[in-house]
C-alpha cells in the first residue's frame, strides 16, 4: 500500500486495476479509504482504481483542511503526483462536496463524476456540530444511528464509530464544519462532465431529495436510488452500488 508526498506531508492509497480510466474514491467526513473496500476490488476489472486517504484520515500524516475547496486541492495534488492527467472522481457525501468542488475549480483534471450520498448544500444539525465539540464520543454514537439504514448490521455501526474515534474530535469537527458551510447549488449547470448520481431511500444525514436535486441540475446526470439503504449505502449494499458504477463507466466515454 503505497504513499505519495503532498507537499510536505504523506498521502495514503490504496489501489486496484492497472487499466482503463484512473478513478479516485474520496471518503466523507472523519472517514478513511477503508469506506470503499467494497468497490476497490470490484472496479479493479473497469479501471485503475485508487482510494485515498485525506489528510489528518486513516493512514496519511499531516492535518486535516478547514474547507471543501481545500480537500480538492489535496485530490489535484494526488493526481500531480501520480501523473494522471484525468480521472474520474466519486465522493460521498463530504467526498462527493470535494468532487464537485473539483469539477467545478478544476474541470480540465476531471472526465467524470460519481456523487454518492452527497449534496450540492451539506447543511449540518447544530446539535452535531456543538456535540462534536462538547462530547464527541456520545455525538459519534448519535452520528453513526444515523448512517445506516433500519436493516444495518451492527458490525458496520462499530467499525463506523471506531473510525470516527481514531480520526478524533477536532479534525472530525473540522470535516462536519467544512460541509456545513458548503452550498455551490447555483454552480451545478457548469458541470460538463459524464455525472452519475446515486441515493438511497433510508439516508437520513443526505435524504434522497439531495440526489434527486442533484441529477435534476447537472446536465444529463444520470440518478440511480437504491432501496433500504442508508447515508453508508457503499458498506449496506456494496453489489448494488458497483453494478451501477460499472453501468455507468460502460455507457460513457471517458
Amino acid at each position: 500500500m503505497p504513499f505519495v508526498e503532498i507537499g510536505n506531508q504523506k498521502l495514503f492509497y490504496a489501489a486496484r486495476g492497472v487499466s482503463g480510466a484512473p478513478l479516485v474514491f474520496v471518503h466523507g467526513a472523519g472517514d478513511s479509504h477503508l469506506l470503499w473496500n467494497g468497490q476497490l476490488g470490484a472496479l479493479g476489472d473497469v479501471a485503475r482504481v485508487y482510494a485515498i486517504d485525506l489528510p489528518g484520515h486513516g493512514r496519511s500524516m499531516g492535518e486535516g483542511r478547514t474547507t471543501i475547496y481545500e480537500y480538492a486541492v489535496v485530490v489535484r495534488d494526488f493526481l500531480d503526483a501520480l501523473d494522471i492527467s484525468q480521472a474520474v472522481i466519486v465522493g460521498t457525501s463530504m467526498g462527493g462536496a470535494i468532487a464537485l468542488t473539483c469539477a467545478l475549480e478544476f474541470a480540465e483534471r476531471v472526465c467524470g463524476l460519481g456523487l454518492i450520498a452527497t449534496g450540492a448544500k451539506l447543511r449540518v444539525a447544530p446539535a452535531f456540530l456543538q456535540g462534536l465539540q462538547t462530547d464527541f464520543d456520545a455525538t459519534v454514537q448519535i452520528l453513526v444511528e444515523n448512517y445506516y439504514g433500519p436493516n444495518a448490521p451492527t458490525v458496520l455501526k462499530t467499525k463506523s464509530a471506531q473510525q470516527l474515534l481514531k480520526t478524533g474530535a477536532r479534525i472530525t469537527y473540522q470535516d462536519y464544519a467544512a460541509c456545513d458551510a458548503f452550498d455551490v447549488r447555483e454552480r451545478l449547470a457548469k458541470i460538463q462532465v459524464p455525472t452519475l448520481v446515486v441515493g438511497a431511500t433510508a439516508d437520513r444525514m443526505t435524504p434522497l431529495k439531495y440526489s434527486e436535486f442533484l441529477a435534476a441540475q447537472i446536465p444529463h446526470a444520470q440518478l440511480v436510488v437504491i432501496e433500504g439503504a442508508g447515508h453508508m449505502l457503499m458498506l449496506e449494499q456494496p453489489d448494488a452500488l458497483n453494478v451501477a458504477l460499472k453501468r455507468w463507466i460502460a455507457t460513457v466515454s471517458l
